[in-house]
């Protein structure tokens, strides 16, 4: 029953992003290796991020139930760097927006999945008792991939020289969106005492939010060029 239990939880967590790979034409390209690469620097960026992050920002050491609201936003503000990480990717890729894009949502995302979910998943689903976390975990990873798909979608717009004036405004915003989003869903858990459930439904929702908005923009640009 566990072994079943760490199935599901697996081909839930994994198989939506072979399912985009296929359907999204990268196998077409053989796109694997470029995707290689894409999550070798995805390691390297967060490798660079954790040792800013002991050097500069210490652990908290306040009162038990104190949010640390400035330190955390200015931990979160580190993550500006996945901006420029995805931007160097989709620069050393060359092709079609569409394919850069997804090289680089696809590689950030899957290296994501199997450096944070992946042990977790082997170790804890195939634990005695049944837990409701880890198909929790599984539908994280899929809200993860789609979050990458929108954050490369817009980089690649804002990094763009004919991105029009009425653009650059949404684009920045949406950004900083995805940059603060791991944050502001920490704040609303702490304010609001969300249920674990309840947090991914709200983050299944921004995420979905923020991804049309970003599809609506792409797909204008595209077409008006």
């Amino acid at each position: 029953m566990t072994l079943f239990h760490f199935g599901n939880c697996l081909a839930l967590a994994y198989f939506p992003y072979f399912i985009t790979y296929k359907c999204s034409g990268l196998s077409e390209y053989n796109a694997s290796w470029r995707c290689v690469q894409a999550g070798v620097t995805y390691l390297f960026v967060q490798l660079c991020k954790m040792l800013f992050l002991a050097t500069f920002f210490p652990t908290w050491e306040g009162g038990a139930g104190v949010y640390d609201f400035v330190g955390e936003f200015m931990k979160a503000t580190v993550d500006l760097a996945d901006l420029l990480g995805l931007h160097l990717v989709m620069s050393w890729n060359a092709g079609k927006g569409e394919y850069k894009i997804m090289v680089a949502a696809m590689g950030w995302s899957t290296a994501e999945l199997v450096m944070s979910r992946c042990i977790p998943l082997w170790v804890g689903a195939r634990g005695i008792e049944f837990d409701w976390r880890y198909i929790q975990m599984s539908f994280d990873s899929n809200i993860s991939l789609v979050h990458y798909v929108a954050m490369a979608s817009l980089v690649w717009m804002f990094t763009r020289y004919d991105l029009p004036k009425s653009f650059r405004l949404p684009v920045t915003v949406l950004l900083g969106v995805c940059v603060y989003k791991a944050f502001l869903m920490e704040l609303f858990v702490h304010m609001f005492l969300l249920g674990s459930w309840t947090a991914l439904l709200v983050k299944a929702v921004l995420t979905g939010a923020i991804s049309l908005c970003s599809l609506f923009l792409f797909v204008t640009l595209v077409h008006s060029n």
